[in-house]
């Protein structure tokens, strides 16, 4: 199956974009220095007590001191177990086609301010699938032990307010490497459970802000994936649109004020056909990602297939995929060390800001979200410059869901973008 991704097939498991292929790679996977958990590692922030500790030096203003602890073999064991008793996610390495999707969620994972993606297509096509998948692939991060905001230990403006002030106060804070948080928001969510919520009574009788944390505080830092997202009640993306562009949830309750830093990836999928999205919502996501349904047969035999063997026996199915999950783990790790030394020339700005004014494209989000877009993908490719083809791979999906339209039409494939493009890059 041709790939839509142009030279990065090279870089991928052939599994990433190949249907024939059913045995997992078993090429080596490139030396890339990471920061690694001890043995009873989890994804969730749970599990605190089976992650090792380490002591990292900030380079901000403020100091980090040294704390280590070690892991007992009960925590360990007790984090392995609830680790193999969640319900197992399919492989993203195991997903055959949808390759334009699959890289917008990649290019996010690498350089998170991009922005989050919008992915829509026809139902039962693996959209909800594909994100959920994206758990295995994220990379770990430091944190602020026991805090629920996941407060950075070396960045002022991700700590919370608590946390600010310890580090002022000269208090040594405890540093845990965790996994990157996916919180999936449900339709039905009501705005206490999003926003978090104020114990009044104890606020009253004990003269203490007394504050349950909502969903936006435990997305902090992560990603946050709304399913049917054109479905969302109007409040709620309402409380969505002022943390995407403040960066902070703020929750007023009967004269208490809480403020908590809410900067997140926010990742929403749908089906057109149940109505597009507010346009206010649209232009918050970064990139736009459409998904068709396969109509090759021997490739949705091949799709039938390997959804059934994860059905009959999803750990055997997941540790067939094993390696190929490891070296997309390490290509985004890889990428994210030398994103900062991607450069982007000149003359290739001007043409993409040309581009998108010829468009008539509102705002300057679609200028910033290309060239942030194409770096992370010079990153992904392993090069530290980038090139045409790079910004010709992600335009379409940067800038798509900004064009001026009539109301009543469905978003622009794609094609009056890569039209311009070729006619301003020619």
């Amino acid at each position: 199956m041709a790939s839509t991704l142009g030279t990065s097939i090279a870089l991928l498991p052939s599994r990433y974009f190949s249907s024939s292929s059913s045995s997992s790679s078993a090429s080596s996977k490139p030396s890339v220095h990471t920061l690694s958990l001890t043995s009873g590692q989890s994804y969730g922030r749970k599990f605190y007590g089976g992650i090792g500790i380490h002591g990292i030096k900030g380079r901000s203003q403020f100091s980090v001191s040294s704390v280590a602890t070690e892991v007992n073999s009960v925590e360990q064991n007790q984090s392995t177990a609830a680790k193999e008793s969640q319900r197992p996610v399919y492989p993203f390495a195991a997903i055959v086609g949808q390759d334009e999707m699959k890289l917008c969620l990649l290019l996010n994972v690498i350089d998170p301010k991009i922005g989050g993606v919008m992915i829509m297509g026809d139902r039962g096509t693996g959209k909800s699938t594909t994100v959920r998948s994206l758990v295995d692939l994220l990379p770990e991060i430091k944190v602020v032990a026991g805090d629920p905001y996941n407060s950075d230990p070396e960045d002022p403006e991700f700590m919370g307010v608590e946390v600010r002030e310890r580090v002022l106060q000269g208090e040594n804070l405890s540093v845990v490497l965790t996994k990157i948080n996916m919180v999936d928001l449900p339709l039905g969510a009501t705005e206490d459970r999003v926003c978090g919520t104020i114990d009044i009574e104890k606020a009253l009788t004990e003269g203490v802000k007394a504050f349950e944390p909502g969903l936006l505080a435990k997305a902090n830092r992560g990603i946050l994936y709304v399913d049917e997202v054109n479905l969302l009640d109007d409040h709620l993306v309402d409380v969505l649109l002022d943390s995407a562009a403040s960066g902070w949830n703020t929750v007023e309750r009967e004269g208490i004020s809480i403020s908590h830093p809410a900067r997140f990836i926010l990742i929403g999928s749908g089906n057109p056909e149940e109505g597009e999205l507010r346009p206010q919502l649209l232009d918050r996501f970064g990139m736009h990602a459409q998904v068709g349904t396969v109509r090759d047969a021997e490739l949705r035999v091949k799709i039938v297939e390997e959804r059934g063997r994860f059905d009959k026996n999803p750990k055997e199915f997941r540790d067939s995929y094993k390696a190929e999950q490891d070296k997309l783990q390490d290509q985004i790790s890889s990428a994210r060390s030398v994103l900062s030394s991607v450069q982007i020339d000149q003359d290739l700005k001007v043409k993409i800001s040309k581009v998108c004014a010829e468009l008539n494209v509102d705002g300057l989000r679609g200028d910033i979200v290309t060239n942030r877009a194409a770096k992370a993908l010079a990153a992904l490719k392993g090069r530290d410059k980038v090139s045409a083809e790079d910004i010709a791979t992600v335009i379409p999906n940067c800038l798509r869901h900004r064009l001026r339209k009539d109301p009543l039409e469905s978003i622009d494939s794609g094609l009056l973008v890569t039209e311009k493009f070729y006619e301003v890059f020619s």
